[in-house]
């Protein structure tokens, strides 16, 4: 009898103590403020389809540009499964809004010598990041 009361004890401590560990790990990941002062958003554009693709584009201007905090930036958007996410990264040089069309090349063909990375998970989920512009 004083066995079993115990093994509760003990059982009940080891939960306790594995649901502390998952709240833990869970309220302490990295978020995108560790980004903070290595970029400025120009522009954003999200198609109206909520049944279907959802495109998404991001237009950032980066203000820092050591490091490879780019991609890890662009991983961290939103993305829909069977959707697409594209981020572009433009020079300091980018004026301060950028509008997005759904169209190919997405912004004015003028911006495009500014293009320092591109991003784009595709519909299945996989990730490309390009230094520089190209299709």
């Amino acid at each position: 009898m004083k066995s079993t009361r115990i093994l509760y004890l003990l059982l009940s401590l080891s939960v306790l103590a594995l649901v502390v560990y998952i709240l833990k790990e869970s309220f302490t990941q990295p978020g995108l403020d560790r980004f903070e002062g290595k970029f400025e958003e120009l522009g954003f554009y999200r198609n109206e389809n909520n049944t279907g693709p959802v495109l998404r584009i991001y237009a950032i201007k980066v203000l820092n540009e050591e490091g490879n905090w780019m991609r890890e930036f662009a991983e961290m958007q939103p993305h829909t499964k069977y959707g697409k996410t594209l981020v572009y990264f433009f020079s300091p040089e980018a004026p301060s809004k950028i509008d997005l069309t759904p169209k190919y090349p997405y912004f004015q063909a003028s911006l495009e010598p500014l293009v320092l990375a591109r991003f784009e998970k595709s519909p299945m989920g996989q990730s490309k990041f390009q230094e520089g512009f190209s299709q």
